[in-house]
């Protein structure tokens, strides 16, 4: 399961999806969207995306860490649109038959969508807006 949705992500979905009675391990990883960001009030976050590409991209992250560690499954979903505080714009969660290779293949995948994945940030933020992070082809400290 690696997609992108404009609805709120289910936790228990994803959970669902990668259990197995294989693995003695369920890592679930949620990122969030907090209410402040480098001194300013965020109000809530707008993610685009190139939706197919996204899409290939994250099961490709999910095919590189199987060959990476030996995990049972995993899953990716990613918010497009508007994320208010508190909410999920990402949830990734892997099964393995031990710990230390489900939370690897997590951080993995995190810092893989970080990097490659064509999904782009807009904060908005109490008297304004920018785009944030690496898809953007600019270091984050030119981006304030």
């Amino acid at each position: 399961m690696f997609k992108v949705t404009d609805k709120p992500i289910n936790l228990q979905e994803l959970v669902d999806y990668v259990s197995d009675p294989g693995a003695g391990a369920i890592v679930p990883f949620i990122g969030t969207t907090r209410n402040n960001n480098e001194g300013r009030n965020v109000i809530a976050l707008d993610y685009e995306a190139y939706p197919e590409m996204a899409e290939k991209e994250l099961a490709r992250i999910g095919e590189e860490a199987k060959k990476k560690w030996p995990i049972c499954k995993m899953a990716i979903v990613h918010r497009l649109g508007p994320v208010q505080i508190g909410e999920a714009s990402v949830i990734i969660a892997v099964s393995s038959a031990h710990r230390d290779a489900a939370f690897a293949a997590s951080r993995f995948a995190i810092e893989e969508i970080k990097k490659t994945v064509p999904i782009w940030k807009k904060e908005v933020f109490e008297g304004g807006e920018v785009w944030i992070g690496t898809q953007t082809g600019q270091p984050l400290t030119a981006l304030k």
